[in-house]
């Protein structure tokens, strides 16, 4: 009974771990087999994938692979108006010798490709109609944003911030 579960999150940090690592054409073929439709219903993600896959070869000094690579898939992206600054920032990493010195740096930072796996790992989870995020990370999120709300409204006043150690530890 646990096994195919066990499988499963298996085969989910597979993928996650191929987008972190830098081989994104495999977490994307991965992708593709275990949930088929997908990046096909998931555009933005599919375009941020296919943009890791790109600078991947930038970062690797294959320029002409990097450029057909873009030509071969990023041209259904550029017919839409909101893939169209984002497709210009990526070909603008094209014009630099030092890609990672250019004024779109970022887009080959460890930040971005997190960022991006995360969002597929979510993706996944919530396409087999799981929780995106666990119990314990709602808890998380819930109690910053009410930790900050009250630190904002009681420091108005003059009152102590509220501190979740204090209060545990009355």
């Amino acid at each position: 009974m646990l096994q195919p579960y066990m499988s499963f999150i298996i085969s989910i940090q597979r993928i996650y771990n191929f987008a972190l690592d830098g081989n994104t054409s495999k977490a994307i073929e991965l992708t593709k087999e275990f949930a088929p439709d997908l990046l096909e219903e998931n555009k933005d993600l599919h375009f941020d994938l296919l943009s890791l896959h790109f600078v991947e070869l930038l970062c690797s000094r294959t320029t002409d692979e990097a450029l057909g690579y873009a030509q071969s898939n990023f041209t259904p992206f550029g017919k839409e108006q909101k893939y169209v600054q984002r497709l210009e920032d990526f070909m603008a990493l094209l014009a630099y010798d030092e890609p990672d010195k250019s004024p779109m740096f970022h887009l080959l930072s460890s930040e971005h490709r997190q960022q991006v796996a995360d969002s597929l790992n979510r993706a996944i989870l919530a396409h087999s109609k799981l929780p995106s995020y666990s119990a314990m990370e709602r808890l998380i999120q819930q109690t910053t944003v009410v930790r900050q709300f009250l630190s904002q409204e009681l420091g108005k006043d003059g009152h102590k911030p509220f501190s979740l150690k204090d209060f545990l530890n009355r």
